[in-house]
C-alpha cells in the first residue's frame, strides 16, 4: 500500500493518516466537494456531463459564434448541390433528411451520443480498475471510498474527454468528417468556421472547398442511411476492439498523484495518455484490422464516388482530393490526441488501395453492381483483397441485386433541427 493513500494530500502538502478519523473525515469532505464540483455522472463509467462542460467552457474561451443566417443558406445550398452532383455516381438514394450549419458547441452536443457508445466500454475498464486500487484490507477502515474512487475515475476520464472532444471540435469540417456515424440518422451537418479555416490553409477558394466538403458528406449520408446494417457494424467493431484493451494500472496512481482534492480543476490538468494498453493477442489483432478495413473501404467508397461526380465540375478537385486523402490518412493532432486517450486510432491506413479497389468495381461491374455489394457485410472485400482490386472486381459473386432496395424510406425522421435563428445548445 502506498505511503500516502492514491497520491492525496491534505492542505500542507500532509497525506491523511488512515488511522486518523479526523483525517480522514477531513480528506473524504474534500474528495466529496471535488466529485460534486464535477457534476452529474451522465449515466455509465464516464461524467458525460462533465465532458461537456469543460469542452463548451474551452469552446468558448477560444471563441465559438454561432452559425448566421447566410452561413446556414450556404451551407444547406452546397448539400442540396452535393446530392444533385452525387445522382449519377451512386446507386445509393439520397441520405439527407435535414441540412444544418453548426457551430463547433452544436458538433459536440449533436454527437455526444455517439461518442458515449464509443467511449464507454473501454472507461468502464479504467474506472472500475480505479475502484480496485483500494485494498481490500483497508476498505473498512475507508468506508464508502471504494464507490469514490470509482466515481472519481468517471469524473476524470469525462474531463479529459471533453478536452478531446474540444480539440476535435475545432477540426471536423461536417458530421461524418471522421468516417464515423457520429450525428443524427439522416441529418448532414457542416461546421463553416472550421470549412473556412481549412480551406485559408489550402489557398483555396472557399466555396470550392465548401462544396467538396458538401459532397463528402452528402456521401456518407447515402451510406450510412441505405446501408442499415453499417452504422451497428462499425459501432460494435469498435465495442469489441475495446473490450480487449488492458489498463495500465501504474499509470493510473501516477495520474491519481497529480489531482488535488482542493482544487477541482487539477481534474482537467492532468494527462490519461499511457493508461490503455491493446492487448497484442491474434484476437484482438484481428479486431483492429476489422475496423481498419471496414474505415478505409468506407472512405475509399466516399473518396470514390466524390471524385468521379466533381471530376469535370470543381477547377481543383485534384489538389482537394490529394489533401482529404492525406488528412484522413494521417488523422491530425486531435484525433492523435484522442487516439492516445482511450487507445484506437480512428483512421483508414489503406485508403489509396480501397478506392482502387471501388474504382475497379465500378469499371467491371458498373455503379449497380459496385453499389450492391453493400447488401450484406459478407460480400464486402478484405484487407487481403485490397492487394489485387482487379481480381475482386472480376471474381463472381452469388447475390440478388434485386434484395437491396435502396430506395426504401427510411424507418424513422430525426428531431427536427433549431432554425438559424434559435439559440445554440448551452
Amino acid at each position: 500500500m502506498p505511503d500516502t493513500p492514491f497520491g492525496f494530500q491534505l492542505p500542507g502538502g500532509q497525506p491523511p493518516d488512515p488511522n486518523d478519523p479526523q483525517q480522514l473525515q477531513q480528506f473524504m469532505a474534500q474528495l466529496q466537494q471535488l466529485l460534486a464540483a464535477g457534476g452529474g455522472s451522465g449515466g455509465g463509467p464516464v461524467n458525460w456531463d462533465l465532458a461537456r462542460q469543460v469542452a463548451a467552457s474551452q469552446l468558448a474561451s477560444a471563441g465559438d459564434p454561432a452559425v448566421n443566417p447566410h452561413e446556414w443558406h450556404t451551407v444547406t445550398e452546397a448539400l442540396r448541390v452535393a446530392d444533385l452532383w452525387l445522382e449519377a455516381s451512386s446507386a445509393l438514394p439520397s441520405g439527407i433528411r435535414t441540412s444544418v450549419a453548426w457551430n463547433r458547441n452544436e458538433w459536440i452536443y449533436r454527437t455526444l451520443d455517439v461518442w458515449r457508445k464509443l467511449c464507454d466500454p473501454v472507461a468502464g475498464r479504467m474506472v472500475g480498475a480505479m475502484g480496485d486500487l483500494v485494498p481490500p484490507e483497508a476498505r473498512s477502515q475507508l468506508g464508502p471510498m471504494h464507490a469514490m474512487m470509482t466515481t472519481l475515475g468517471g469524473a476524470l476520464f469525462g474531463g479529459q474527454l471533453g478536452q478531446a472532444l474540444d480539440s476535435l471540435a475545432t477540426e471536423v469540417l461536417s458530421a461524418s468528417d471522421i468516417g464515423l456515424p457520429l450525428g443524427p440518422a439522416g441529418t448532414a451537418a457542416l461546421l463553416p468556421a472550421n470549412i473556412r479555416a481549412y480551406g485559408d490553409g489550402l489557398e483555396l477558394p472557399e466555396d470550392e472547398v465548401r462544396l467538396y466538403v458538401a459532397l463528402r458528406e452528402a456521401a456518407h449520408q447515402r451510406l450510412f442511411e441505405h446501408v442499415p446494417w453499417l452504422r451497428g457494424h462499425v459501432l460494435a467493431a469498435v465495442e469489441t476492439y475495446a473490450s480487449g484493451i488492458t489498463v495500465n494500472r501504474e499509470a493510473i496512481e501516477e495520474a491519481l498523484g497529480r489531482v488535488d482534492p482542493t482544487n477541482p480543476e487539477s481534474m482537467q490538468e492532468i494527462a490519461m495518455e499511457g493508461i490503455f494498453t491493446p492487448e497484442d493477442t491474434p484476437a484482438q489483432q484481428a479486431s483492429l484490422a476489422r475496423i481498419e478495413t471496414v474505415l478505409a473501404l468506407i472512405e475509399g467508397w466516399v473518396c470514390h464516388v466524390v471524385d468521379s461526380s466533381s471530376a469535370d465540375r470543381l477547377p481543383n478537385v485534384a489538389k482537394l482530393a490529394e489533401a482529404f486523402r492525406r488528412r484522413r490518412a494521417a488523422g491530425g493532432p486531435a484525433e492523435q490526441t484522442f487516439a492516445a486517450l482511450v487507445g484506437l486510432e480512428l483512421r483508414p491506413r489503406r485508403l489509396r488501395e480501397a478506392t482502387a479497389l471501388w474504382a475497379a468495381l465500378t469499371t467491371h461491374r458498373g455503379i449497380d453492381g459496385r453499389d450492391a455489394v453493400w447488401s450484406h457485410p459478407d460480400l464486402l472485400p478484405s484487407d487481403t483483397d485490397f492487394a489485387d482490386p482487379e481480381a475482386f472486381a472480376q471474381a463472381k459473386l452469388d447475390f440478388d441485386l434485386g434484395d437491396m432496395d435502396f430506395g426504401a424510406p427510411p424507418a424513422e425522421a430525426p428531431e427536427s433541427p433549431k432554425r438559424p435563428d434559435s439559440d445554440s445548445p448551452e
